[in-house]
């Protein structure tokens, strides 16, 4: 990855201003909401026509005078113990306001058809299974989506490292939705890295501990070896993970930021700290989830970020680089990230649209069919919607006033056609929705 053109010094472009009416004009474009939409870094803005007839250096010096009127300083340092900040343009607070309309529940679809707990459990469990494998992929876990969900629902052994490094990563995603009500501890980050880099370290004793001095780490673009990042040295990482505690349980800053952006610098702050030998990054979207999880953002339990950032990766290391070489300026990473969580939000309606209008077109089908009868059809609804149902021969019966020997007849031939499995304890014979019921339920037609 090529490192972004750092910016002009600020210094520089104020004493080049040595006419008062060229001056007049910069701070009057810079007043020009319509110059500020974008929130551009030099490295894009140079490629831009700027506006009002000025140099790329003065619609820069407007950028940036606009950009420190609403900046808001962090806890948080770089190697050179300069703090990091962030503003607040429109598009955060648009992309924030969104994300708190669709993330700060549960999944809510078509009643008929993703309200019931067990259809939402699916999809949360599904979402995990993604978020464990696409954040895997990005570190380095080559193997296929197809292989690895089948290994995580078959609860089969890893054959690698990239497979193990997918089973632990799905290990912790379900930790962090037990431990989302508890204040961060750097115990809980240990054993969430233990958990994340369990059989798949060099040295296993790294696991859990913070790195040290005779282990140094950078980021590196494997291109071309070119140095992407150093890490802050080891003796330092003690404080700052203190430090990153007390801003993730809301101890730090003495103002208001919102739940979601927290979240996110929680995110950058940890990748930018790298305080393991390995599964840095896999940590920081973890702490991500967290956050957000114990914030009220519900919905987060069921999207995967790392599925949006897999697919435009570049992007994802461009936002921590901007950020870094325009004066600690979050806001790039800010953005960013807002966008990755809205798009997989999206994403995941788009999952259940499909989803539901499967199940839709499935009892279409079943119902033009001889071969359902009409309380067969009545159990294979309910079954599709509720994969943990469990039905008896009593309880059919029940619900259609049939015979004994009628509701038999229902449950066996659905169970022998195998889109129920049967079990029987002690005298009671136990019914439930078979796997891929929907699918079965195509392949029968």
């Amino acid at each position: 990855m090529r490192m972004p053109k750092r910016p002009p010094s600020l210094d520089s472009l104020m004493d080049s201003l040595a006419e008062s009416e060229r001056a007049k004009m910069i701070i009057q474009t810079s007043r020009d909401s319509a110059s500020q939409r974008s929130y551009l870094h030099w490295d894009k803005l140079k490629f831009h026509t700027p506006p009002n007839g000025l140099s790329h250096e003065e619609w820069w010096l407007t950028l940036k005078l606009n950009r420190y009127a609403s900046k808001r300083w962090l806890p948080d340092k770089d190697t050179s113990q300069k703090p990091f900040w962030f503003s607040l343009p429109d598009q955060v607070r648009e992309d924030t306001h969104h994300v708190d309309q669709d993330a700060s529940g549960r999944i809510q679809g078509e009643a008929d058809a993703t309200a019931s707990s067990s259809m939402q459990e699916r999809y949360i469990i599904s979402s995990l299974m993604e978020e464990a494998i696409t954040s895997s992929q990005i570190e380095g876990a080559v193997t296929t989506r197809r292989i690895a969900k089948q290994m995580l629902r078959s609860n089969r052994r890893p054959k690698d490292t990239g497979e193990q490094m997918i089973l632990n990563n799905y290990a912790a995603m379900q930790l962090i939705r037990e431990i989302s009500h508890q204040p961060l501890t750097e115990e809980i980050i240990f054993d969430l890295h233990r958990e994340l880099t369990d059989k798949t370290l060099e040295d296993p004793t790294a696991a859990g501990r913070l790195r040290r001095s005779d282990e140094p780490v950078c980021v590196v673009d494997t291109r071309d070896n070119e140095v992407l990042h150093t890490p802050p040295s080891a003796d330092e990482l003690p404080a700052r993970m203190s430090a990153l505690c007390a801003f993730a349980n809301r101890e730090t800053p003495d103002y208001f930021i919102h739940p979601v952006i927290r979240a996110i610098i929680l995110h950058f702050w940890m990748a930018y700290d790298h305080p393991f030998t390995d599964g840095n990054g896999r940590c920081a979207r973890a702490l991500f989830y967290w956050s957000m999880l114990r914030e009220g953002y519900w919905l987060c339990e069921s999207i995967s970020i790392s599925s949006v950032i897999k697919k435009a990766h570049a992007q994802y290391e461009r936002a921590f680089l901007y950020t870094e070489t325009d004066e600690n300026d979050l806001t790039y990473f800010i953005l960013y990230h807002l966008r990755v969580v809205r798009k997989a939000i999206k994403e995941l309606h788009k999952y259940i649209a499909v989803k539901t209008q499967g199940i839709r077109q499935v009892e279409k089908v079943m119902r033009s069919s001889d071969r359902f009868n009409y309380r067969q059809l009545g159990l294979l609804s309910h079954a599709l919607r509720h994969s943990d149902a469990e039905y008896t021969v009593h309880s059919h019966q029940t619900s259609h006033s049939v015979t004994q020997q009628t509701a038999r007849s229902d449950l066996y031939a659905l169970a022998k056609r195998g889109l129920l499995h049967q079990r029987k304890v002690g005298k009671t014979f136990y019914f439930t929705p078979a796997s891929e019921l929907e699918r079965k339920l195509g392949e029968t037609q």
